[in-house]
Formats: structure tokens, sequence, C-alpha cells
């Protein structure tokens, strides 16, 4: 049965993914974006687009929508440290203004965005969702505050909620994929190696405890993350929160990266050593176990060479686009 569905950040790489699946799925799709950090290229054909901050979704949201699926937020962690007062305003001042938003709606469902970064740094993988909860950064701290704002929500006043935790991110989905500026990410900045745009890939510590003594990461595609968002709809039960971390479950290496990039490629791609980076774990690997069985999710493209397959073609196709 179709449904009607508010997409906040919704221009963003991940909102987007998840409208096009949601249209896909012959639903009803409004991004709210206010393009900080999305493109209007990134919105779906299909569904109507507003420009707009979070902070205002009362003046959009009605008792017509069936749900919100929240990706509106700041999400640099560096960014965060230097400016955490942004991170405190959006996230959590902009989550607050659309709950109280849904509450006035009789909108009682949600599928919030979380982040791995409410854990901190783990002293061991895979991660459950009853690790400890110790953020490293305002923005792992602000996502967390939002976790637990849910769940207070949820007591209070009936909330059907489900908050997905990401690992690593990655890959594309037709014309959607990571478009950050600047970026951050792994992936795109190896394959920013392989157009020519940077001369080498910096690879920060190569004497941890993992079998090449680089750090190991989650990687998970994108397409599989949007599809357990849909699950999700189905799973938010009224006067409930519940938390699903996501990911593959099987860590690739910063190096097992870098040749599988070269593999797709066919490009070389040079590396230059440098020194460890402060709070990075050797170790990030997920336990979706949560989100198998109460969910009935699990990834149908786990392997990170059509990760990184997929990433590619979006960047050569971006590229071509600006030439």
């Amino acid at each position: 049965m179709s449904g009607k569905y508010l997409v906040t950040g919704g221009a963003g790489y991940v909102g987007s993914v998840v409208a096009a699946h949601l249209l896909e799925a012959g639903h009803r799709v409004t991004v709210l974006d206010d393009l900080s950090t999305g493109f209007a290229a990134g919105v779906p054909e299909g569904a109507e687009f507003v420009e707009g901050r979070v902070q205002d979704a009362a003046k959009w949201l009605d008792s017509s929508y069936d749900a919100v699926l929240h990706f509106a937020a700041f999400s640099q962690v560096g960014e965060s440290v230097a400016k955490p007062e942004k991170y405190w305003d959006n996230n959590v001042g902009g989550t607050m203004a659309l709950l109280a938003a849904m509450r006035e709606a009789s909108v009682r469902r949600l599928v919030f965005s979380s982040t791995a970064a409410t854990y901190g740094e783990p002293a061991s993988s895979p991660i459950t969702e009853d690790f400890p909860t110790a953020p490293t950064s305002p923005y792992g701290a602000s996502k967390l505050a939002v976790d637990h704002m849910i769940t207070g929500e949820a007591a209070a006043h009936g909330l059907g909620a489900v908050s997905l935790r990401y690992f690593n991110v990655a890959g594309a989905y037709g014309a959607y994929g990571e478009r950050h500026d600047p970026e951050s990410h792994l992936i795109p900045l190896v394959l920013q190696v392989a157009q020519g745009r940077r001369e080498s890939i910096s690879v920060y510590g190569d004497d941890y405890p993992t079998p090449d003594g680089t750090c190991v990461r989650d990687y998970i595609h994108v397409a599989d993350l949007a599809e357990a968002h849909l699950l999700a709809l189905a799973a938010a039960a009224d006067g409930s929160h519940l938390v699903c971390n996501l990911g593959n479950g099987t860590g690739f290496s910063v190096r097992q990266v870098i040749e599988t990039v070269r593999e797709v490629t066919g490009h070389p791609i040079p590396e230059t050593a440098a020194p460890r980076r402060d709070g990075d774990p050797a170790v990030l690997v997920a336990s979706a176990e949560s989100a198998r069985t109460r969910l009935g999710w699990r990834p149908s493209r786990p392997e990170l060479s059509a990760i990184v397959a997929d990433a590619w073609e979006f960047t050569r196709r971006r590229a071509e686009e600006q030439a």
C-alpha cells in the first residue's frame, strides 16, 4: 500500500537514495532540504521539493503524511569540534522542532538517520547496540542526544520510531552518489586519485594490530542502507523506539580499499605514509544481527568491489557531465 512521506535532508547523499527507493516502491515523497550541504540535482524526479530548514517543518507537515524520514543533519566530525554550537542548533534544535511539528500534525512514525559515532571508540568489535555510548565529538554527541530525545517522545507521546546507526556508507545508486565538499570519506578520496584530481592517498598509520597494519572499517552499500529504511518504516511500532546498527559485519582495511580501487578503475593509486590520527580505533565493525532479526534486513551488495564499482561509475558520470 502506498504512503506519503516527508524526507528531511532528501537532497543529500543518503537522503536522496532513500527518496528514490520510496518513489520506486510507489510512495509519494516530499523532500525538505535547505541545500546547505545537499544539492538540488540530488532530489529524485517525481518527488515534491520544498527548500527550507527542518526547524520550519511545521509549515509543510500535516496529517496527510504517514511518516517522516529524518536525514537533515550536519555530519563533519572535525567541523563539529570547531563549531559545536552549529551542531547543537541544527542537529538537536532542528530535531526538537521536527518532533513538535510531528506531534502537532499527528504524524506518529519516524525513521532517524543516526550514526556509529554515538559509540565513540569501542574497545572491541563487532559492535552491538548494547555497547556503551561515549561519543568523542559534538557530532556524535548531537546524534546521541537526538536518540535520547526520540526515546522520550515515544514513551510520552506514542511515537513509533527506529534509529538506524550507520557505519561507513559508500557506493552510489544510479544518478545518486556522494557530492561532499570538502570530501572526507576514503572511497571517494581514493577515486579522486584515480581521476587525477589528487596525486596520492594518505595512509594514516600502518602499524595497527590488523592483518596489514592499516585501520579496518565496515563499509555498507548506500542502496542496502536505503532498503533498511523502508523496512524500518514497517517496523516502527507505536510508543517504542528501536535502535539498529547497519553494517556488513565484515571489515575492510585501508589497504584493501586502495587495492580494490586499483582493480576496479585500472589506475595506479600512489600512497603517502602519514602518522596515525588521534582517536582512530584499529577496527570498527558492526553487528547487524538486530537489523536482521527485527527488520528482516540483510545486505545484498556486501562485496567491496561492487561498492567501489558503483561509486566509480557515479564519479565518472559526474565528471563527464561537468566537462
